[in-house]
């Protein structure tokens, strides 16, 4: 089997495949089917992702494979098996989505979960649509805007992860998420005491965070880069979507998608043309700005996670902020 990957420090987070480890997996998945070809795909930034090539199959298959479980955080672990435990919920948009074809869990073959997914025809988005004039990109957040809309309108039977563990109450979620992500950083000897004070204000504010009364599906964090657009369409058109890892069930104003469609006055506002328009209280504000602290502390370990310590460094000034907006 021919083998392309992508070039990493042994200290890494992402660690790639053998060749005689993808011929494992594939044995496991398809039987006597041989792997003829594998390409790592360097864009993921959690998972290592294999285009692979099958003989005797027309198309290809993509191969998806979590960090070990010691070298990932509280906060998350076991984000595929997340996604797995998502897809019959997600199921107002499987058009739209690969089909999974495998998954493992048991860690005889590799020590890693993994999963093999139908291979979607498209270009990355975040490729794809300089392509098109910003004029008319207007039609791709218009396009993100439903799906959104489609997923927020699927309501589940609990708060939380969809893995679980299920929760009773909105506000059980919000701070033990951002307690999970404190105690990560820590671990990690970052300093953690504004994610603490966010999780101790979201406490205070439980009444608040609990008027949210029915849980409803969050994408987690889909955005451009989760988005495959088709080649050949005249007009930004969206023809795929990927890694439903981070779903959960709760306030869709607290969906990543919902952060960054409201992050630029640009094209992007062609979003809330089919989304909607949003809860402007006193109330959904304060909440927002609940979650902002939660976005925050998770884009810090993801930051320490990538080896950006700049970055982390910056994340405690737009996190001393909202601190300042919340009290």
């Amino acid at each position: 089997m021919k083998l392309h990957v992508v070039e990493r420090g042994a200290g890494e987070f992402q660690q790639s495949l053998t060749a005689e480890e993808i011929e494992a997996v594939c044995h496991r998945a398809f039987g006597a089917v041989k792997p003829l070809a594998a390409v790592e795909l360097g864009y993921g930034m959690y998972n290592s992702v294999y285009r692979i090539e099958l003989a005797g199959r027309p198309e290809p298959v993509v191969l998806r494979v979590a960090p070990e479980d010691q070298a990932q955080f509280g906060s998350e672990l076991h984000l595929m098996r997340n996604e797995y435990a998502s897809l019959p919920w997600l199921a107002v948009i499987a058009p739209l989505m690969p089909r999974v074809l495998a998954v493992d869990w048991s860690h005889d073959v590799v020590d890693r979960d993994w999963m093999i997914q139908s291979c979607l025809p498209g270009i990355p988005a975040p490729k794809q649509l300089g392509q098109y004039p910003r004029s008319g990109r207007t039609t791709f957040f218009r396009q993100l805007g439903a799906i959104a809309r489609t997923v927020h309108d699927v309501r589940g039977p609990y708060f939380g992860r969809v893995a679980g563990p299920p929760y009773a109450s909105w506000s059980e979620v919000v701070i033990a998420s951002l307690t999970q992500i404190a105690e990560d950083l820590e671990q990690a000897d970052l300093d953690a005491a504004d994610v603490r004070k966010a999780a101790a204000l979201a406490a205070g504010g439980r009444a608040t965070l609990d008027e949210v009364q029915e849980p409803r599906l969050l994408t987690g964090d889909l955005w451009t880069v989760n988005c495959l657009l088709d080649a050949d369409a005249p007009v930004p058109r969206i023809s795929g979507v990927l890694d439903f890892d981070r779903t959960e069930f709760g306030d869709p104003a607290a969906d990543w998608t919902i952060r960054m469609a409201q992050a630029k006055d640009d094209e992007r506002e062609a979003f809330w043309e089919s989304y909607g328009v949003l809860d402007r209280s006193p109330a959904a504000t304060w909440r927002s700005a609940i979650y902002e602290a939660r976005h925050l502390a998770a884009i810090r370990l993801e930051r320490h996670r990538l080896a950006k310590p700049e970055a982390v460094h910056e994340s405690y000034a737009a996190m001393a902020e909202v601190l300042v907006e919340l009290t």
